[in-house]
């Protein structure tokens, strides 16, 4: 659960690419597990960039001493992949920020013990997001703050997954990252080191579906021989084990990135754009390879297909990713 934190807070102080080789195989056995797990990791990521050695001990040891949970909260009803359009306001009085604001989707947000909050701090709302926004650890028993129910998702369904509201609750100046203006630069770094995490769940899902789709192949027949004798399933199972190669090297090339030091943004939207693609094209072969069966809740590949699809939605959309590639391909054409 606190993989990427160092050891000298009693973590395990692991690197981007061992942490995704963790994920992998915890997705492939039930990508709602490895959710749960892993949205401690997303929680902590802008501390582990931007916290102070303050910040750190104090909330890093605590989620190392006992298994506590913590939430990373940005998306809003209105501000999903557009998180400049964020609402949450952060008003400074003294020594204390008031947060007043509604957050949505947000995993783990009613079991964690605190939350990384993203909230517009200059009142213009022409100030750019680059300046307008700031980041706060928020412990989760303020007063003020307000958990909804459990959302009902169509997959991964044992996550937590819930809307959070925050109605004039201060937090001590204290708890925010860097400074006030830093949050928007916090919160995009954040993304560029928890998208290769997401990319390696996605490929988890898709070696699952390969898995399952080549055994039942293996052992069902029709016609007088067995699927997998069938060259359009052979060439199917072909393709499919050609794509999750494939997708796996993208996230592996995207955390090595991260390990050495480097920026990655470029690398991390590809991963997390084709490995979500991946998982859902995967998951739908399998149901296809299942034929009636697959359409069936007694076997495992509808629930890999209902699981399968935030893989294009969180952590920014597949369109968004496909915006951000296109921006940083030009970007280099323009030097």
């Amino acid at each position: 659960m606190n993989t990427r934190i160092p050891e000298s807070c009693g973590g395990l102080g692991l690197g981007s690419f061992d942490n995704c080789l963790i994920i992998e195989e915890l997705a492939y056995g039930c990508t709602g597990v490895q959710t749960a797990i892993e949205a401690n990791s997303l929680g902590q990521m802008p501390v582990i960039i931007a916290g102070n050695d303050q910040q750190q001990k104090k909330y890093w040891g605590r989620m190392t001493e006992e298994p506590l949970m913590c939430a990373c909260c940005v998306t809003e009803p209105v501000a999903g992949s557009d998180v400049a359009g964020i609402k949450t306001k952060a008003k400074k009085k003294g020594d204390e920020y008031i947060i007043n604001g509604q957050k949505m989707w947000i995993t783990s947000g009613g079991k964690a013990n605190w939350y990384f909050l993203l909230a517009r701090s200059d009142p213009d709302p022409k100030a750019p997001a680059s300046k307008g926004f700031t980041d706060f650890i928020v412990e989760a028993d303020t007063p003020g703050i307000q958990i909804g129910r459990k959302e009902l998702n169509m997959g991964q369904q044992c996550s937590d997954t819930r809307g959070i509201v925050f109605e004039d609750v201060r937090v001590p100046k204290e708890n925010v990252l860097i400074g006030e203006g830093a949050g928007f630069k916090i919160a995009m770094e954040t993304f560029d080191k928890t998208r290769p995490p997401v990319a390696a769940a996605a490929v988890g899902l898709a070696q699952r579906a390969l898995d399952e789709a080549t055994k039942y192949a293996l052992g069902r027949k029709t016609f007088g021989k067995l699927l997998i004798e069938h060259q359009g399933i052979s060439f199917l199972l072909a393709e499919m084990a050609m794509k999750v190669e494939l997708a796996r090297l993208s996230y592996q090339r995207a955390t090595w990135e991260v390990d050495s030091g480097h920026r990655n943004t470029y690398y991390a939207s590809i991963a997390k754009a084709y490995a979500g693609d991946i998982a859902n094209q995967l998951a739908s072969d399998a149901v296809r390879i299942f034929g009636g069966n697959g359409f069936n809740t007694k076997y495992p590949v509808e629930k890999l297909m209902r699981d399968a699809k935030i893989y294009q939605i969180y952590e920014g959309t597949a369109q968004m990713q496909r915006l951000i590639i296109a921006r940083e391909h030009i970007g280099r054409y323009k030097k």
